[in-house]
C-alpha cells in the first residue's frame, strides 16, 4: 500500500469523480484508476461502485476512507516537522473563518505569514462556526476563528476567546431609525433579513429577542453576510451584523441597540497543532 494510492482514494471520494480526482491529483485518469483497482485487490474488496452516472463509497470504502486520511496526515505532519527541525517551515496551513471575523485583520496576518514563511501552502475556507469546529476536529482545518453566543463554547479542539462584541442592526440609508438608538421590541414590525435557524450567527439573535421577550418576522434567510448587506441595500429588511463589522458597509446605516445581542469571537486549533500552525498561532500573539 503506497501513499499516493491513498491520494487518490481521498481525491476520488471527496470529488465522487474518477475524471476530477484525476485532475486534482495531476494524473491521467488510467494510472488513477489502475492504482485504486491495485489497491482494492490487494485489500479484497472494492472500495468504490461504479457507475456510468456517479461513483460513490462502497461500506469497505467508508471503513477504509478516515484511516487513509490519517495515513496522508500524519506522513505530512512528518515531513512538516522534519523541515521545521532543519529550520525551514513547510507543509500546509489550512485556515477556516466566519465571513464576519472582526477581532483580528485576517488579511494583513495572512500577508505577513505568507511573508514569513513562503514555503507553507496557505488555503482559506469561509464557513459556519458549527462547520468550522467539526473540521478543526477532523484536522481537515488547522485553524479557525469563530463568532458563537456568550453562553456556548467550542468542543472537542484547543482554543481562546478573541473579543466579546455586540450585535447592531443595520438598514437602508432612508430608513426611519438609521442612525438612532433604540430596543429590540422597537424592530418588532420589521421584516429581517438573517442567517439559516440553526447557524450560530442566527442564535446571537434569536436568544436575545427571546429574553426580550419580542417576535420578529425573519423573511429573508442567507448564507453570508455581504448578500445579507445586498438585501438590506434594497430596502428589503433589517440586518443584525457585529459592531466591529457594521463600519465595512459604508453604505447602510446603523442603529444601536439598548439590549443588543452579545456574541464571542473565538480562535481555534487542532490538538495537536502542525509547525505551520504553531507559527501562525505565534504571530497571533506577537506584540
Amino acid at each position: 500500500m503506497e501513499l499516493q494510492q491513498l491520494r487518490y482514494v481521498v481525491a476520488v471520494a471527496e470529488t465522487s469523480n474518477f475524471t476530477r480526482a484525476a485532475e486534482h491529483c495531476r494524473v491521467v485518469q488510467s494510472a488513477l484508476s489502475h492504482q485504486i483497482a491495485a489497491l482494492e485487490r490487494e485489500l479484497g474488496a472494492r472500495l468504490f461502485e461504479r457507475t456510468s452516472r456517479r461513483v460513490r463509497l462502497t461500506s469497505a470504502g467508508e471503513a477504509f476512507l478516515p484511516a487513509a486520511r490519517e495515513c496522508l496526515e500524519a506522513a505530512d505532519r512528518a515531513r512538516a516537522e522534519v523541515a521545521a527541525a532543519s529550520g525551514e517551515l513547510r507543509g500546509r496551513l489550512a485556515i477556516g473563518a466566519i465571513t464576519t471575523v472582526a477581532a483580528v485583520d485576517l488579511p494583513a496576518l495572512l500577508k505577513e505569514f505568507r511573508r514569513r514563511h513562503p514555503r507553507v501552502r496557505v488555503t482559506l475556507a469561509a464557513a459556519g462556526s458549527e462547520d468550522l469546529i467539526e473540521r478543526v476536529r477532523r484536522a481537515d482545518v488547522d485553524v479557525a476563528f469563530l463568532g458563537l453566543t456568550t453562553r456556548a463554547e467550542p468542543r472537542g479542539v484547543r482554543g481562546r476567546a478573541l473579543a466579546r462584541d455586540e450585535l447592531v442592526a443595520v438598514v437602508a440609508p432612508d430608513h426611519h431609525l438609521a442612525d438612532e438608538e433604540t430596543d429590540l421590541a422597537s424592530l418588532a414590525d420589521e421584516p429581517f433579513v438573517d442567517f439559516r435557524a440553526g447557524h450560530a450567527g442566527r442564535a446571537q439573535s434569536d436568544e436575545a429577542f427571546a429574553a426580550a421577550g419580542v417576535h420578529r418576522d425573519v423573511a429573508f434567510e442567507v448564507s453570508s453576510a455581504e448578500f445579507m448587506a445586498d438585501l438590506v441595500r434594497h430596502g428589503l429588511g433589517v440586518g443584525l451584523l457585529p459592531s466591529a463589522y457594521a463600519p465595512r458597509l459604508r453604505d447602510l446605516r446603523v442603529i444601536r441597540l439598548r439590549d443588543a445581542p452579545a456574541r464571542v469571537e473565538h480562535l481555534i486549533w487542532a490538538d495537536r497543532p502542525s509547525p505551520a500552525a504553531t507559527a501562525f498561532l505565534d504571530l497571533l500573539t506577537d506584540p
